[in-house]
Order: structure tokens, then sequence, then C-alpha cells
């Protein structure tokens, strides 16, 4: 009892001094593994780490510097054995060949990126400036293409370019040295500006005009009607879906997959709006069967002013929970 009430203090001040940093440790694991759920699991290794040795902590770093030291490594150990995690942009090129439905990739073959919802790692909404960090640093084609970096590089750029530690911060959270850490970012750059493909500017999720792109996708959807997807889209516009291999460039092969293969009658389907990776989403449900809409999985937009430049549909119906929706609504 008296070794009880002896940590109990501790234990809270445990929690008030570091607590308040849950959820930026959160999408920096995220920014690492490019998996929601195994961020998740990570976080609460860090923490759990980070009770075990508070005793301790001394003090001669900050304890926000200290969590990210021990989060950072946590991530480096998990990706040892782990295959990356991909878009199926990622595996091969855009196919143009003969008309077939798309190819699914055998279950267990690739390892797929999840989308991460907003919802999850927002910040205080009375700090305009990190919400637009934040959303910037989560796009979903910066996560795909950090996954490509080696993980030490991945962690030096997210370090530095992301969270704006020092070169000496960086070192000290990696156990190495400042010029291993200039080294290691001009390699990460360089690589990263390789694998990110141009996009143009993408708008804020909360900008009317990108709005209006996926009220008119989701409706294009509800209402199988080909025209009006055609208008949401951009003429190069890009779409893929895990867990396919195949992927389209240009609006006209999007359009010819989408009205041949998933449109389907108007009815089949129902997205309500959500964002995900900062950027807007719909959680999806289709029609089984039966005429119950059960959920289908997540779809994240990348709109800009002349239009959707990329669709990612992710196959998932898990998804939709993690989003805080049912798996299924009333028809």
């Amino acid at each position: 009892m008296t070794a009880h009430l002896r940590a109990a203090p501790d234990q809270d001040r445990f929690t008030a001094e570091t607590e308040r940093f849950r959820r930026e440790l959160l999408a920096h694991c995220y920014r690492m593994v490019g998996s929601a759920h195994d961020a998740e699991d990570l976080v609460q290794e860090s923490y759990l780490r980070a009770w075990r040795s508070y005793s301790g902590f001394e003090g001669r770093a900050s304890i926000r510097s200290w969590l990210y030291k021990i989060a950072t490594n946590v991530c480096l150990t998990a990706l040892r054995p782990r295959p990356i995690r991909v878009l199926p942009s990622g595996l091969t090129g855009p196919y143009d060949g003969s008309d077939r439905p798309p190819s699914p990739v055998a279950p267990g073959e690739v390892s797929w990126l999840e989308p991460l919802p907003d919802v999850w790692i927002a910040p205080p909404a009375d700090d305009p400036a990190a919400v637009v960090i934040e959303r910037e640093s989560l796009r979903l084609a910066l996560i795909a293409g950090l996954q490509y970096l080696p993980a030490r590089q991945r962690a030096i750029l997210i370090l530095r370019e992301v969270l704006a530690f020092s070169a000496a911060e960086t070192a000290e959270i990696l156990g190495t040295t400042t010029a291993a850490v200039k080294s290691g970012l001009q390699r990460a750059r360089a690589r990263l500006d390789e694998l990110t493909p141009e996009q143009g500017e993408l708008l804020e999720p909360t900008d009317q005009r990108a709005r209006a792109l996926l009220d008119g996708y989701v409706a294009a959807f509800e209402r199988s009607d080909a025209r009006l997807l055609e208008q949401v889209l951009r003429v190069d516009a890009t779409l893929e879906a895990t867990p396919f291999r195949d992927w389209q460039a240009g609006r006209a092969m999007c359009m010819h997959v989408l009205d041949a293969y998933v449109l389907g009658a108007p009815g089949d389907w129902r997205m309500i709006a959500t964002t995900a990776n900062g950027q807007p989403a719909a959680v999806v449900y289709h029609k089984d069967v039966d005429g119950t809409l059960r959920a289908d999985g997540v779809v994240v937009l990348a709109p800009t002013t002349g239009g959707v430049v990329r669709v990612v549909k992710f196959h998932d119906p898990a998804l939709v929970a993690a989003f805080g929706f049912p798996d299924v609504l009333a028809c």
C-alpha cells in the first residue's frame, strides 16, 4: 500500500507532462511506418517505455525530445523485419493494356499503405499555422514517398524537416553525429524529390473549392453519373485502389475503368464526407446482394484548382470503423 501511494504522484506527474504529446507522436509514428493501426501500437509501446524509464529522466533534454527519442527508436526497431507499405503506383507503371477489370494482388503479397483519419491527430483549432503544417506533412503522396527511404534517413528527414529539431537534437535522438545527420538529410531530400510526384498545389480540405470537388465526386458515384465524375477529374488525374495492382493515369483511362467496372447503378454506393491525411476524403458503403449498404473502405482525393489530380481508394471495410462510422448504413 505504501509503495502504491508513493508511486501514484509520479504517475500523475508523468501523465501531466507527457499526455499532451500523444497526438503528435501518433502522427510521427504514422509518418515512419505508413499504417494508422501500427502507429497506435507503437505510440502505446513508446509510452510504456517512457513510463518505465521516467524515474531516470534527468531533464537534460526537453520532455518532448525525450519522448521523440523513445518513439523514433521504437519505430526503427519495429521497421527492421517489416516490408515497406506501398500504394499500387509504387509497384509498377500505369496500366494501359487490354480491356479487363483491375487485377487484385494476392492476400499477404503486399503490405499496403493506410490512410490516417485527421481526427486522430488534429492539433488545436486555435492554432491555424500548426493545422496547415500538420496537413502538409501527412499528404498521402509524401507518406508513400517516405516509405521508400531507408528507415534512418526517413527518421532524419522527419525530425529535421517536419518537426524542426536541430541537427544536434536529431543526432542525440538517433545516437549519431551531426555530420551523419546532415549527410543523411541531403541524401533523403534528393531521393524524396525523385519519389514524390508533382501534383500542383493542393487545396486545403476546408477550401470551398475542395469541398465542391468532393461533393461532386460523391454525387457522381451515388447517382452513377459518369459525366459528372469526368468534370471532377483533372485531365492528368490518376486512379489507384488497394488491393489492386493495376492503376490508371489520365482522365480518359480513369473514366473507362470507373464507368465500365465500378460505378454500377444509381444507389449502389453511398459516401460520407470526412478528411484523411490532410485531404478531402469519404467513407464508402456499397450495396450488397440483399440491398444492405455495408462498409467498403475509404477514398482520399487530391484536389487542385483544376480538379482532382489523384484518387486513392482503400478497399478495407475495417477502415470505416477507424474513421468513426458504422459498418452498416440504413438505406
